[in-house]
């Protein structure tokens, strides 16, 4: 293992069974299970990836729905075990994987921003200095008091992605967060990731966005399937992808 790198991956595949039977009750299902009646399906969400991400690196991830990129940022995030292989992460990680995360939908925003930093492993006096940063990136003001649960994905984004910045993490995980905010609020998150960069703060991206994936990331990997399409510089990526 290389201390340059903030994520190694090595011949990591995630596999899940899938129930090929129609069960109408939960009791029903425990029955069969008790029995070993119940039959699965293997389904290999992940096979056989591997690739390493630079300290200070931002690195994309691309690939249709179904493909794996959310469940490798769950493996690679310590929220999913593989079936195989080896992660190893170096350094405090922010992962923005779903929107609802981390929140508490019947809290205020306000409440949620000291769970959130909680979550992340940060104390109540460090999330009293950096609030009113927080809200000030986040433009919620005059939300801030209202429960999340009465949020948009927009107004869930802008917090979370906030919240996960403020605090400069070693590993930023950002999936599909900036495609639910406006343009403009994109443009500020962008230029925030650029900001972290520059304290080299490596970035893990995943957007349906081309165009920000090219903007944004150095290389980036094509998953199709659940296994590697191709592992290289962002134009040759991005240009395989869309000519798929």
């Amino acid at each position: 293992m290389n201390e340059e790198y903030a994520i190694e991956i090595e011949n990591v595949s995630m596999m899940f069974n899938l129930s090929t039977e129609k069960v109408d009750n939960i009791k029903e299902y425990i029955v069969k299970i008790m029995k070993k009646e119940l039959l699965f399906q293997k389904f290999m969400a992940l096979q056989d990836i591997s690739f390493k991400v630079k300290k200070g690196e931002v690195f994309g991830l691309v690939g249709l729905n179904g493909s794996g990129k959310s469940t490798l940022l769950k493996v690679i995030a310590g929220v999913m075990k593989p079936t195989e292989g080896k992660v190893v992460t170096r350094g405090s990680m922010a992962p923005l994987i779903e929107l609802s995360a981390g929140f508490n939908p019947h809290l205020t925003g306000r409440e949620n921003i000291y769970l959130n930093g909680s979550v992340l492993g940060f104390s109540r006096a460090f999330m009293n200095e950096n609030y009113d940063a927080i809200i000030e990136f986040s433009e919620l003001h005059d939300f801030i008091d209202v429960p999340v649960k009465n949020y948009s994905s927009g107004m869930l984004a802008r917090l979370g992605f906030s919240i996960a910045t403020v605090i400069k993490p070693d590993i930023l995980i950002v999936d599909e967060v900036l495609s639910v905010g406006d343009y403009k609020f994109q443009e500020k998150c962008e230029h925030r990731i650029r900001e972290l960069l520059k304290e080299n703060t490596t970035v893990l991206f995943v957007s349906h966005s081309a165009q920000q994936v090219e903007d944004l990331c150095d290389r980036a990997l094509w998953l199709e399937k659940g296994e590697m399409k191709l592992l290289g510089m962002t134009p040759e990526v991005m240009a395989a992808y869309s000519g798929a």
